[in-house]
């Protein structure tokens, strides 16, 4: 009987505890006016009553109740106004609050902040992001009979509000934090210009959107540029690191010219193999593909190089051009071969897959568009759409592996520079 005393009177404890701390958060919630302003915006169905009682509230602690003497600001009337629920906009009768000594206008505060939407006009970002058309969006979100400013041009402002932000953010986020051990670099057309975007993989295998850039053709000029933009965030590139690219020589040629040689390239098969067979005739094209295909799926860099020359054998009788094109940066397209991570990485770092895929998940966003007024129209839409996904982007296929192709890649190039200074130091001697 004592121990169910003693199990009442805790029980009891609790719930009394309970209480306390509920009506300590409702007393919170009294006296912060952010939270107030929350969960007004929150409740619509109560949202306009709440509205008016939250104003003469601060009214009141202002000017004293009706009728009452002796305070330095006064009661001066209403006007009209407009307040925010959720992300649509409202009339409401404003009350005014005037100082007598100074003759002027006190703004309530609380007013000031129902100005603002809901989240900052997040919503409304989303809704147009995901493909709701501007001239739609009042039908489909208007909740009360009152709201007003859902025009499309008010709605198409508030979305460039916000899409600016995002664009502001990706440009200036800080690099240095992050420790890359490879960067995707590919491109994507919007009518008739070009945005270049870099994918940096840290080395845990996360998927980071380093920036992007408008340019209408892969010049090497326009790249650097751009390298030197992302050093300016704080790009860390002593470190030896993996360049994943479609091929392009300008973008070869600006990696290492700015990049120097702590760097190495690895060509997309599927581009190589793609410009290949572009030379051929239809009935070849088929052939071909499936023998470069299984050239490249070869694990040893012997074996994948002697299968590749046997194929450029072929087509020197067959279309030289198709050969010529073979053999353009074909150590490039064998670096994961060199390194001896063909196997393990392959999947993940021998073609441009990876950045195409994101590129596909933005085509989501950005394919709604009709028309594109300017390029600065295009950045907006693609740095908001990739920072969008990116909290979604999941880790790279092999990031186990990133630790040792790091480790490899340093192998490599010191091979490199010990190979180059054993072969000054013969010129020099002879």
């Amino acid at each position: 009987m004592q121990n169910l005393a003693q199990g009442k009177g805790k029980w009891k404890e609790k719930n009394s505890e309970k209480r306390k701390r509920t009506l300590e958060m409702l007393e919170r919630i009294k006296e912060s006016d952010a939270m107030k302003i929350a969960v007004i915006q929150e409740l619509i169905p109560l949202g306009l009553k709440a509205v008016q009682d939250a104003l003469q509230e601060e009214v009141e602690a202002l000017a004293g109740r009706r009728y009452e003497h002796g305070k330095e600001n006064r009661r001066w009337g209403k006007q009209w106004g407009s307040i925010y629920l959720r992300d649509q906009k409202i009339p409401v009768r404003v009350p005014r609050v005037r100082n007598k000594e100074k003759g002027e206008e006190v703004r309530l505060q609380r007013y000031q902040k129902l100005q603002e939407p809901y989240r900052g006009d997040h919503q409304t970002f989303l809704k147009l992001l995901n493909g709701l058309s501007t001239h739609r969006y009042k039908e489909s979100a208007e909740l009360v009979p009152e709201v007003f400013g859902l025009s499309a041009s008010s709605v198409s402002r508030r979305f460039t509000k916000k899409a600016e932000t995002y664009l502001e953010l990706l440009e200036e986020r800080e690099l240095g934090d992050y420790d890359f051990v490879a960067i995707f670099i590919d491109g994507k057309r919007y009518a008739e210009e070009g945005i270049m975007i870099a994918l940096g993989i840290t080395i845990e295998g996360k998927k980071i959107v380093l920036g992007i850039e408008q340019m209408s053709t892969e010049n090497h000029r326009a790249l650097i540029q751009f390298f030197d933009k992302l050093i300016e965030r704080g790009l860390k590139y002593a470190e030896e690191m993996l360049f994943v690219i479609d091929g392009s020589k300008g973008l070869a040629k600006a990696i290492r010219q700015r990049l120097g040689r702590s760097v190495m390239i690895q060509r997309c098969h599927w581009h190589k193999r793609e410009n290949i067979v572009s030379y051929l005739s239809l009935n070849e094209q088929k052939r071909y593909r499936v023998k470069l295909r299984n050239a490249y799926n070869e694990p040893t860099y012997e074996g994948a190089k002697k299968a590749l020359l046997q194929i450029g054998e072929e087509l020197e009788s067959i279309n030289p051009s198709a050969a010529k094109s073979l053999g353009e940066g074909l150590e490039e397209t064998l670096t994961l071969h060199q390194l001896g991570l063909c196997r393990e990485l392959g999947v993940s770092f021998s073609t441009t897959n990876c950045i195409e895929s994101i590129m596909s998940q933005l085509g989501q966003y950005t394919d709604k568009v009709d028309y594109w007024r300017n390029g600065t129209h295009i950045v907006r839409w693609v740095a908001a759409g990739l920072l969008h996904l990116e909290p979604r982007l999941r880790k790279v296929k092999g990031f186990r592996y990133l630790k040792m192709l790091r480790l490899r890649i340093q192998e490599k190039i010191e091979k490199q520079r010990y190979s180059l200074m054993q072969a000054r130091m013969s010129a020099y001697a002879s």
